[in-house]
């Protein structure tokens, strides 16, 4: 077994709005992981993609996109998934190995497969939040593969717009032991206020010892690059409008706030992780990726 059992299927929360942006991504996991000179490994993203019809006939390998790395959503976009999918595995892993932390909570965990394929420490517990359709498919999908996760993990099935703070300390979460959160593709489809209390909930929760690390858009206007090859490619190619989806409200400073409550905050572009690693996406003209940027905090033991 891979986790608890839901009543339905799921399909129907991955078959349209921002469930399919997992079927997105798992897609372009799928894709890093058969790269000769792949960022990360997924052995199961393919699996999601190819058991949802929303999904039929989208790429898992380079080799069927005709026009390869040149396609902006197959082959730019999925190389910048894949370098974020790598640069939050080392977060989380050196957070856990050198951090000391037990907890690790996935905040909208999607189609997320950390549980299975990273070597966690024992003692490590994976929370993974999301709606119950969404975890119910990736209950499915999984449990035809029968794989065997790598820390105990425990899905929570419920809306991060409902009572998730009860549902998690019912799970077994313990804040008085540190923690480690992921919000990953998260916090764009947020309302303002609704990001600033995911932030405010995820300190009141967390111990000294802590770490966080989350994705966040800085653009004033998100209109500006309604022609970036990005986002027309995958409206037209895919059919996901993602400026769509993306809450228009100007965004909250959530890493200055963090600062504000005595986290120790970095902020990085995307790009700054391409240098590192040697590959991935480099800036552009009219670029989707340009107000990316990834957060990382730690909150001091006292």
């Amino acid at each position: 077994m891979v986790g608890t059992v839901h009543r339905d299927t799921g399909v129907e929360d991955v078959e349209g709005g921002v469930g399919l942006t997992a079927l997105m991504v798992a897609a372009a996991r799928a894709i890093e992981t058969h790269r000769h000179d792949s960022l990360a490994r997924d052995v199961y993203a393919e699996h999601f993609v190819l058991a949802a019809p929303a999904s039929a006939g989208w790429p898992v390998r380079m080799q069927q996109v005709p026009d390869g790395d040149a396609n902006p959503l197959w082959g730019r976009f999925a190389r910048y998934f894949g370098l974020r999918t790598r640069v939050l595995d080392d977060f989380l892993l050196r957070s856990v190995h050198a951090g000391g932390a037990r907890q690790v909570v996935l905040l909208g965990a999607g189609l997320d497969s950390r549980a299975f394929r990273l070597e966690w420490p024992p003692g490590c517990v994976i929370f993974e939040i999301d709606r119950e359709g969404v975890l119910a498919f990736k209950h499915k999908v999984l449990g035809g593969l029968s794989p065997t996760p790598k820390a105990a993990r425990v899905p929570i099935p419920v809306d991060l717009r409902a009572d998730w703070v009860g549902a998690l300390a019912d799970a077994g979460f313990d804040t008085a032991a540190p923690s480690v959160w992921l919000a990953e593709g998260l916090l764009f489809y947020l309302p303002n206020a609704a990001e600033t209390y995911l932030i405010d909930t995820v300190d009141r929760l967390s111990t000294g010892g802590s770490a966080l690390a989350f994705e966040v858009k800085i653009e004033k206007d998100l209109l500006e690059y309604r022609d970036s090859p990005l986002y027309t490619s995958t409206k037209q190619q895919i059919g996901i409008d993602l400026l769509n989806l993306f809450d228009g409200e100007p965004r909250p400073d959530s890493a200055g706030d963090l600062a504000a409550k005595g986290w120790s905050t970095s902020v990085h572009t995307p790009f700054h992780f391409t240098r590192q690693h040697g590959r991935g996406p480099l800036p552009e003209q009219n670029d989707a990726l340009a107000g990316n940027r990834w957060v990382f905090a730690n909150k001091p033991r006292p």
